[in-house]
């Protein structure tokens, strides 16, 4: 039985991640899961194990990996805005606690005289990239993140790719764009608006726009997460040699083009729960991030996403509406 530890197991995309290896499988066969977090969600998701505590704690990363899982799935850690509010803590949760991770399996690897080597999927950002963008980022852009949350990331992924090179880890880095329409309560990530503006009105509640109309995102719903990570976590890594970040497929739409595919699906009336009220704060940090991806050679190697803002709309109505 394959064993699975999902790090961040308690957020949104762990949770439907952990639901969703309960009804697969992986590789059509029943898996044992292993959640670790700071907190669950009363009722969550099935799993053999759900382990409460920070990646950031002492030792945390070596008790975790004394079992030595088959896969390793790493969402945990703070999300934008506050890695720019709190720096210390961006950097101990987000790039000092991967550190360990890393070195925790490296000694488990020596430990077994190489035979222990997991798979890991980290979950990377869009914000590694950092203005002045192209009209569409290629996989050979460069990354030079212009937030702390966008650079903790990057140095993750370096030193995935470098774990991974010497043989201690069969790791993978996706870089996630924003996942849109998230369920339940807003969180402190800069781009939690892009949801907002979806998710409040739908539920007859107001919703603040902090940018103008005109700002161009990239967006993918849950779903298409969760399937971005067992992509990940089950494809043959070897055709991606030495580079072993992707950035995943999205779509790419302005703030005003999800206004109206919320329009077309809700109304008028729904629409209206949207007011603009300007941050500067947030609006910066927009600013820096990229708007447009052609991640080709992701789509080669068979991820998908949404072509339309309204299978977004959809998919958040169908399947967390109501638990939203």
């Amino acid at each position: 039985m394959t064993n699975i530890l999902i790090l961040g197991g308690g957020g949104m995309i762990g949770q439907k991640l952990a639901h969703h290896i309960a009804r697969e499988g992986w590789h059509g066969q029943p898996a044992s899961v292993t959640l670790h977090d700071i907190a669950f969600p009363p009722d969550g998701a099935p799993a053999a194990q759900r382990i409460t505590g920070s990646l950031a704690d002492t030792d945390a990363a070596e008790k975790l990996v004394a079992s030595r899982p088959d896969v390793i799935f790493h969402l945990a850690a703070i999300v934008s805005g506050e890695a720019e509010q709190a720096f210390d803590k961006g950097w101990q949760v987000n790039m000092f606690a991967t550190w360990n991770l890393l070195q925790a399996v490296r000694a488990e690897h020596e430990a077994s005289v190489g035979s222990y080597r997991p798979r890991l999927v980290f979950s990377s950002s869009i914000a590694v990239f950092g203005a002045p963008f192209p009209e569409r980022i290629d996989d050979e852009f460069l990354t030079a993140p212009l937030t702390s949350y966008g650079a903790q990331k990057a140095c993750c992924e370096l030193m995935v790719s470098d774990f991974s090179r010497k043989g201690f880890v069969d790791g993978v880095s996706i870089r996630l764009p924003t996942i849109c329409v998230r369920p339940g309560t807003p969180n402190k990530a800069a781009s939690g608006f892009f949801s907002g503006i979806i998710r409040e009105p739908l539920n007859g509640q107001e919703a603040i726009l902090p940018v103008p109309d005109s700002v161009r995102h990239t967006h993918a719903s849950p779903r298409s997460a969760v399937g971005f990570l067992v992509r990940a976590g089950t494809m043959d890594l070897d055709p991606l040699g030495a580079r072993r970040s992707l950035n995943m497929p999205g779509l790419s739409c302005t703030v005003a083009e999800q206004i109206e595919s919320l329009r077309e699906i809700a109304g008028a009336d729904v629409v209206a729960c949207i007011k603009p009220v300007p941050d500067e704060a947030i609006m910066k940090i927009v600013e820096g991030w990229p708007r447009d991806f052609d991640p080709s050679r992701a789509k080669a190697l068979g991820f998908e996403a949404e072509t339309d803002f309204a299978q977004i709309i959809r998919t958040y109505i169908d399947e967390d509406m109501t638990a939203g």
